[in-house]
């Protein structure tokens, strides 16, 4: 099979993830995943396409992640990881899409307007 490398992409968070076959091993940038992902949620978000496709033990996956939030990043890897598994056969795909593991999430923070607080909030107005 070789090495297959995917990128994911969520809010300002990029995942490189590369995929060859093994026992299971998932280690993010050099850490083991359950200690870089310490909620359960996280790490089901993770884990969410390889249990779908079940090939949660046929795969040994290194990741490099930066830039964002802890989210931000799992969300990232969940999509390279779904990216990979397409690419490993073709029938993943099937079962992934209807899920959304394959749509890139658009929305990105709202950038802070000048004269506002923040990207909405205004400073108060007072009348005296």
């Amino acid at each position: 099979m070789g090495v297959i490398h995917k990128i994911g992409r969520r809010k300002t968070a990029v995942a490189r993830v590369y995929v060859t076959e093994g026992t299971g091993n998932i280690t993010v940038n050099k850490r083991e995943f359950t200690t870089y992902f310490p909620t359960a949620t996280l790490q089901y978000k993770v884990m969410q396409p390889l249990a779908m496709t079940e090939n949660a033990a046929n795969f040994d996956i290194k990741v490099n992640v930066y830039g964002g939030g802890t989210t931000g990043q799992a969300e990232a890897v969940r999509m390279a990881i779904a990216r990979a598994m397409c690419e490993v056969e073709v029938e993943n795909r099937a079962i992934l899409k209807p899920e959304g593991l394959l749509t890139r999430d658009p929305r990105m923070v709202e950038r802070k307007k000048f004269g506002q607080k923040k990207a909405r909030k205004r400073f108060q107005f007072s009348k005296r």
